[in-house]
């Protein structure tokens, strides 16, 4: 039986839902290790990494957004994150030639729309889980990123991939612990 905390609903779809953010966790973390296994990765490579995470990202997101509909008024929100990253995923795939400015303005604004979403949630958490600091400090990191992307755009093209490689592994070691703490949060 679930002890869920009822009048809290974004708590209890994380937590119905922990493997997803899991598994969310774990593709990003395999993508920014694979950047640092590759330094000199082409854009190109880079690209087609970007866009499969963003793709399986995104459709795991509408599943997740999906299962919790009808027993959830906030459904909505998740809903429109994960079309967000299963669309740019789709768009790396669909336009492989695009120029190395539009690719990092498209990282930039993803990291940026991220980073809001996470301080969004962890302040709306922030009553029911214990280490919500975490999170809001994963989105800070992924704003501050989205934002050096904007100003240096050239200059950021090689770069990228050392700054993509430990924003992935910082936002998946935060959304692994995170699923462990909903996890927790499901049993007590």
């Amino acid at each position: 039986m679930s002890n869920v905390n009822i009048a809290n609903p974004t708590i209890d779809i994380l937590a119905q839902n922990w493997w997803i953010i899991l598994w969310r966790g774990i593709a990003a973390l395999i993508f920014g290790l694979l950047t640092w296994f590759n330094p000199v990765i082409t854009l190109y490579v880079m690209l087609l990494f970007f866009g499969g995470y963003a793709f399986v990202d995104g459709v795991l997101g509408i599943i997740m957004a999906i299962k919790t509909r009808h027993s959830h008024q906030d459904w909505w929100f998740l809903l429109i994150s994960a079309i967000a990253n299963l669309v740019v995923g789709i768009a790396v795939f669909v336009m492989p030639v695009i120029s190395v400015v539009v690719l990092i303005d498209f990282l930039a604004i993803w990291a940026v729309a991220t980073g809001l979403l996470q301080i969004i949630v962890a302040i709306g958490l922030r009553k029911v889980i214990q280490g919500e600091g975490w999170i809001i400090l994963g989105g800070i990191l992924s704003i501050i990123f989205g934002v050096i992307l904007f100003m240096n755009p050239i200059q950021g093209g090689i770069a990228i991939t050392w700054l993509m490689g430990i924003y992935a592994v910082v936002f998946g070691i935060i959304n692994i612990v995170l699923a462990f703490s909903v996890r927790r949060s499901l049993h007590k």
